[in-house]
């Protein structure tokens, strides 16, 4: 990687580097970001569609459960590995490894059963969080603080426009083509072949040389992450804002999933219609992100941006309780993940700008390692409880109650969080230990 050609571009350089060679290593991090989502929405709808076909929307928390134990155990070995070695040689041994599963998988699908499906269910889930983890630690490495204040926007649009075009092709080869939902392994495969080759070229321009913000990251991953969080009540009440939002996530996804099985009986049908959904969902994001997050913070603030999500998602919960129908479902599946990947994330990455960079990417590697799983998994088995395990159980609609709560107390955290807010805001970055728990 350090030995590669870099582009002599003759123009002048900005903060050290060519501008053309900035604009050409965002150019072809947007197609990669691009390339990868656009993969993932053509396993995410096969997976859950085949899921539901050989076990069922109600065994779905127990291969969330599953999926976190297993991500969790992955992503220790994973970050070894990226540690041990070069970013681009972890990106082009695990898009080959990717291609090898996915056509052993179709494969297997020849004759599919229910070990299958869970199993290509979990797998699906790990590369899309590998892929997307392994695309930001490379970025964060390439680009310094004020490189990426510029360019990371055009870099994630990628990822946003992905989304639509994923879901839009994995439905439109499911409507008009002989492919069927296993088919849609070999498209990822192939996606993902482009991916490798992109990242060759990538390799062979030049265009991984890491800025020196890399060593920076480097050392905020080796430090004891969850330090960060216990001795900071700012970034405590951020964690636990996410967290709130991934306990709520599965709650949501088990409801919207279970009216989908039966609307669509039949395989294809259902993944159609999955692909449809995420293609739209990707364009909700997008379209929030481009008039409803600006208008919000310019004439609201930051504050008003995190309520969006958590209001909007517990009157959705209302609605679907009122009528447990598929238009409701969509409806409150919109308000958690559109939302979640819009205008909250952008109020979210907003929380963070007082903060010292380096205590950032402590408390988010703690969040992303384990927070996350522990709260998915307590949302999985919230839903278990509810519907299976007690000697009463309550309706899919009635599920919406925890829904509410949840949001209710998410509300309850904003406004807490407000004060804290405004006050930091109006000072200088701090470090951990500036805010102690209980000021």
């Amino acid at each position: 990687m350090g030995n590669s050609p870099t582009i002599d571009t003759g123009l002048a350089p900005e903060n050290g580097r060519p501008k053309r060679s900035l604009a050409l290593r965002a150019a072809f991090l947007f197609a990669d970001f691009f390339l990868i989502i656009t993969a993932y929405y053509q396993l995410k709808p096969a997976s859950r569609s085949l899921f539901i076909e050989h076990l069922g929307a109600d065994r779905l928390p127990y291969v969330w459960i599953l999926t976190a134990l297993v991500l969790g155990i992955a992503m220790l070995f994973y970050h070894r590995w990226v540690a041990r070695y070069p970013r681009d040689r972890v990106v082009l041994t695990s898009c080959l490894v990717f291609v090898a599963c996915l056509l052993g998988f179709r494969l297997a699908l020849l004759q599919p059963g229910s070990a299958v499906a869970m199993a290509f269910y979990v797998f699906v889930d790990i590369i899309g969080v590998v892929l997307v983890e392994q695309f930001w630690s490379l970025t964060n490495s390439l680009y310094n603080t004020r490189d990426g204040k510029r360019w990371y926007g055009i870099v994630g649009t990628g990822g946003l426009i992905g989304g639509v075009a994923g879901g839009a092709i994995a439905a439109a080869l499911i409507y008009y083509t002989p492919l069927k939902t296993p088919d849609l392994l070999l498209v990822a495969a192939a996606i993902i072949t482009i991916i490798y080759a992109l990242t060759m070229t990538m390799r062979r321009l030049g265009l991984y040389e890491e800025s020196d913000h890399a060593a920076e990251i480097r050392t905020a991953h080796q430090a004891p992450s969850w330090r960060a969080l216990a001795s900071n009540r700012y970034l405590l009440l951020i964690a636990t804002l996410l967290l709130l939002a991934q306990l709520a996530q599965p709650i949501v996804e088990f409801q919207f999933l279970k009216t989908v099985e039966r609307v669509y009986s039949e395989q294809e049908a259902r993944t159609a219609f999955l692909s449809v959904f995420f293609s739209i969902l990707g364009l909700v994001s997008i379209s929030v992100n481009l008039i409803l997050t600006p208008l919000v913070h310019r004439g609201l603030g930051v504050i008003a941006g995190l309520l969006v999500q958590p209001v909007a998602l517990g009157l959705s919960a209302i609605a679907f309780m009122a009528l447990p129908a598929l238009g409701p479902a969509m409806i409150m599946k919109i308000c958690d993940r559109g939302l979640s990947y819009s205008i909250n994330r952008a109020s979210k990455e907003l929380l963070y700008v007082p903060i010292d960079s380096v205590l950032i990417y402590q408390a988010k590697a703690w969040i992303d390692m384990l927070g996350y799983r522990i709260f998915k998994v307590a949302g999985s088995v919230l839903i278990l409880i509810f519907t299976q395990w007690l000697p009463w159980s309550v309706t899919l609609a009635q599920l919406g109650w925890l829904t509410i709560v949840i949001c209710v107390v998410w509300i309850g955290l904003i406004i807490t969080l407000r004060h804290l807010y405004r006050n930091i805001s109006s000072t200088e970055t701090f470090s951990i230990g500036a805010v102690q728990p209980g000021s």
